[in-house]
């Protein structure tokens, strides 16, 4: 596997190893589904945690109960490993760019061996426009199901990238209309008691799998709030009623 010099933002060389992983609590859920999916993902460092700002729409409610320092995250090696991931993207896209699509397509193979579809999301910890920074990242990989989450809404994205608005505590009303359009919203709730409907729309519960391009159009994405998540008073949080 190649590995590429990144300079750190304490002026350290990091060797940035491997891009994608499938070694994740939300991925680990889909590829322990029973579904004929091979999940892997790509985990940046969110916001600007790097120096570089991944999340264009990051509120504090967001970053106040990201999943970046929760789980494996909270080990320094993997925190250094997603912030050299970054600041490769941003100082050498060239390098980050054939490195990815070298795994992509070791992935495939990977996923054809065992009979299944390839699903990528790119977005694990971050909030990026793949279809406008890679365009023909969806045509050199026309098998792979890309999916993510995003902030940003009405992005126009290519047919084999599925994409679920998230709720914060600033969009509620974007999060309506995406709703009211036929989208799919995420929402994080207090408890994992996640009510039947949200103002009218019906929620899916999404703590099953990650896999969000297999939800029906037009529902809500009912997530529990975990970690610091669960002391939330943001408003990014929501209450369990339907």
């Amino acid at each position: 596997m190649a590995r590429t010099l990144v300079t750190m933002p304490d002026g350290t060389n990091y060797l940035c190893g491997a891009l994608l992983s499938d070694d994740n609590a939300k991925l680990n859920k889909s590829n322990e589904s029973g579904e004929a999916f091979y999940t892997v993902g790509l985990s940046l460092a969110p916001a600007n945690t790097s120096g570089f700002n991944v999340c264009a729409k990051a509120t504090n409610g967001c970053k106040a109960v990201c999943l970046y320092g929760q789980g494996r995250g909270r080990f320094a090696d993997v925190a250094r490993g997603r912030v050299a991931r970054t600041r490769l993207f941003f100082e050498n896209r060239e390098a980050f760019k054939v490195q990815l699509f070298a795994e992509l397509h070791k992935a495939q193979r990977k996923a054809d061996k065992m009979g299944v579809t390839l699903a990528v999301r790119l977005n694990v910890l971050s909030d990026l426009p793949w279809e406008r920074i890679f365009p023909d990242l969806f045509t050199t990989f026309p098998r792979v199901q890309f999916y993510d989450y995003t902030k940003v809404p009405n992005r126009v994205v290519p047919s084999n990238y599925h994409l679920t608005f998230s709720r914060s505590e600033t969009n509620e009303l974007d999060a309506l209309w995406q709703l009211k359009a036929g989208r799919n919203v995420a929402v994080v709730f207090r408890s994992k008691d996640i009510p039947a409907t949200w103002h009218g729309y019906d929620v899916v519960n999404g703590d099953v799998t990650d896999l969000r391009f297999l939800d029906r159009s037009g529902v809500v994405v009912g997530l529990y709030a975990k970690g610091t998540a669960k002391a939330d008073a943001s408003g990014f949080v929501t209450e369990n009623w339907s």
